[in-house]
């Protein structure tokens, strides 16, 4: 069976460091931070009192203001990516066949600020017999996003969420780049979508010891592979990426930003937060991709790394790297934009995809920022180019991005330049 050949056509970004992706490209260029003190809650009892929140977004700009209030802003970040992804994607709703639309969405954790606020009110209120609001459930589960983007436009296809926490959105890519190499589908909506930066969000992380604490320098906080890194940096938002297969595209004279080529998926089956130490389930992740899309080492320019800005994480990362790629992992650059976005849990993968379509587009790699001294681990080896504080321009052929979950979920995706 002959597979279907599988581009980019459309993108969307709701992210702390740019609400559109121009917007959030240009400032990871510039090496810009998205984190600063949380203005939704009171931090004082907080361990933790920054993070990386969307800014200056106006969801009813976007969304009925009624229809809104009955989604958790989970699912208001998401649905806003999924409607600059299509309006940027050109397709002409009025003509193609919306039963060959699908949309498929990573959410790591989902609607936690709705339990949050319908748990304390019911604990408030439970002498009174239990109330809850009608829309506690619809609001709160994970799979809503994806079902409010196919209501949005009346696309009748596939459609559900891929949770495997951090690494969910990766999966949602992987599952949509499969279900069009199938012939499934024409195009899939794909992408992530988070927001649990909430008092039971940033609380949880808190309490497994995961989070940085630098709270007198927020901007500088996420500093992968760096010595003093201290836990990664809450964010939130949404990434969408319009997937279609080549035929189609072609046939309606699309955009193709660039051609999705690969994936791959596996387990650490080591613990439940941390990675494996030797980098095992992300080796095996990276080489699946790379047999996936028919590619070798040798092929591969830029990854955009995990690279949270843990102690366990980076160095196991950085090990697998080493070696899987061998004396090619002197070659390509590395980066880690979570140093500027923070980590956007389920939508990291979406959004970390994106940036790999846009710098084989642009031929440049945006900085891992925030570096200013080694670490003296051994599996940290230096002189290979983590892109450390500043953009480098160089041809970007092919793009790999990885994301790993809590539970060992391991997933990669890649992208590479198209061509006829």
């Amino acid at each position: 069976m002959e597979l279907n050949r599988v581009v980019v056509t459309g993108l969307g970004a709701v992210t702390p460091v740019g609400n559109t992706p121009e917007e959030m490209w240009n400032n990871l260029l510039a090496g810009k931070s998205g984190a600063a003190p949380i203005t939704s809650f009171d931090t004082t009892n907080f361990k933790t009192k920054f993070a990386c929140e969307v800014k200056d977004l106006n969801v009813n700009d976007f969304i009925d203001r009624k229809e809104a209030r009955r989604m958790d802003r989970c699912t208001q970040l998401g649905l806003v990516s999924a409607i600059q992804g299509v309006k940027d994607s050109g397709i002409d709703l009025e003509k193609v066949d919306k039963n060959r639309i699908g949309v498929v969405y990573g959410i790591g954790i989902g609607g936690i600020k709705t339990f949050q606020e319908e748990v304390m009110y019911y604990g408030q209120h439970c002498e009174d017999g239990p109330k809850f609001n009608p829309f506690f459930i619809p609001k709160m589960i994970s799979d809503i996003t994806a079902g409010h983007i196919s209501m949005y436009f009346g696309f009748h296809g596939p459609n559900y969420v891929t949770t495997s926490a951090c690494a969910s959105s990766s999966h949602a890519l992987a599952d949509a780049f499969n279900l069009l190499r199938l012939g499934k589908a024409d195009v899939i909506v794909a992408g992530g979508s988070e927001a649990a930066i909430c008092e039971c969000g940033l609380g949880g992380f808190n309490s497994m010891h995961a989070l940085s604490t630098r709270n007198d320098d927020p901007e500088g906080a996420s500093r992968p592979f760096s010595a003093s890194r201290d836990g990664f940096v809450m964010g939130e938002g949404a990434g969408c990426l319009v997937l279609e297969t080549l035929e189609h595209a072609k046939a309606r004279g699309a955009k193709i930003y660039a051609e999705m080529v690969g994936e791959g998926m596996s387990a650490d089956a080591y613990h439940i937060t941390a990675s494996h130490p030797e980098g095992l389930g992300a080796r095996l992740v990276m080489s699946s991709a790379l047999k996936d899309a028919e590619l070798s080492v040798e092929d591969v320019d830029y990854i955009n790394v995990h690279g949270t800005s843990t102690p366990v994480g980076d160095i196991s990362e950085a090990k697998a790297i080493k070696d899987l790629f061998g004396e090619q992992a002197y070659k390509v650059n590395i980066s880690s934009t979570k140093s500027m976005t923070g980590h956007l849990l389920g939508a990291a993968g979406a959004v970390e995809a994106m940036v790999c379509v846009l710098s084989v587009q642009n031929d440049i790699i945006p900085p891992t920022i925030n570096h200013a001294e080694d670490d003296n681990d051994p599996d940290i080896d230096y002189n290979m180019n983590f892109t450390f504080n500043k953009a480098q321009k160089r041809e970007v052929r092919v793009a790999l991005s990885n994301t790993f979950g809590f539970g060992g979920h391991n997933a990669c995706v890649i992208f590479k330049k198209y061509a006829e």
